[in-house]
C-alpha cells in the first residue's frame, strides 16, 4: 500500500476517458464492500455508466446478467481500485464475455495472486519510487520548492530511507 496504484490507474484513467462510451472510477472497492456490500457497488457502477440510480438488486447473482447485457456491445473505461477478494472482480468484472472487444478495465490489487486466479493476462507492477525520485517528492510537498536548504538535506535523506520509496508514508 501507498506505492501509487490508485494515483497512477486514476491518470490513466482522465488520460484515456474520451475515447470510451461509459466511464466508471470504482474508488476503495475492499472499503466499500466491507461497508456496503457487493450489491452497493453493482449499483454504483450500473449508476456512474448508464445514470440509473434507481435500479433494484436484490442479490449479487441479480446483477450479474443485468452488467453483462448492458455492457457487452458498449466501449466501458473501467477502474476497479483496492481488490482484496475474489469476489469483488466476480461481481463487478466477471469475465472478458462481459465487455465490448473495445473496452479497457483497470484493476488495481495488492495481492497480483488475486488477478492471475481471475484470469488477467496484462499486469503492469508498480515500483517503489527510487531515492533520488522521493527526495524531489518529498521536498516539492514539504517545502513547496525544487532547492531545498542542505542543512534539512541530512533529515530528508533518513526520512526517504525510512518511508522505502512509498510516497505515502
Amino acid at each position: 500500500g501507498g506505492v501509487g496504484k490508485t494515483t497512477i490507474a486514476r491518470e490513466v484513467y482522465n488520460l484515456i476517458a474520451d475515447q470510451f462510451e461509459w466511464l466508471c472510477f470504482l474508488d476503495n472497492v475492499r472499503e466499500n464492500s466491507i461497508k456496503h456490500g457487493l450489491v452497493h457497488l453493482q449499483k454504483t457502477l450500473l449508476s456512474k455508466t448508464i445514470g440509473e440510480s434507481s435500479i433494484k438488486l436484490g442479490s449479487v447473482h441479480e446483477g450479474i446478467p443485468i452488467i453483462k447485457h448492458r455492457f457487452l456491445l458498449k466501449k466501458v473505461l473501467l477502474v476497479v481500485d483496492d481488490v482484496d477478494d475474489p469476489d469483488q472482480l466476480q461481481a463487478i468484472v466477471g469475465g472478458t464475455d462481459w465487455f465490448g472487444s473495445a473496452s479497457s478495465v483497470i484493476i488495481t490489487t495488492r495481492d497480483k495472486h488475486l488477478l492471475t486466479c481471475h484470469g488477467v493476462t496484462s499486469t503492469y507492477e508498480v515500483d517503489g519510487l527510487n531515492k533520488e525520485e522521493a527526495l524531489k517528492l518529498l521536498s516539492g510537498t514539504a517545502f513547496k520548492i525544487d532547492k531545498v536548504d542542505p542543512c534539512y538535506m541530512r533529515i530528508l535523506n533518513r526520512v526517504v530511507t525510512y518511508a522505502s520509496g512509498l510516497p505515502l508514508a
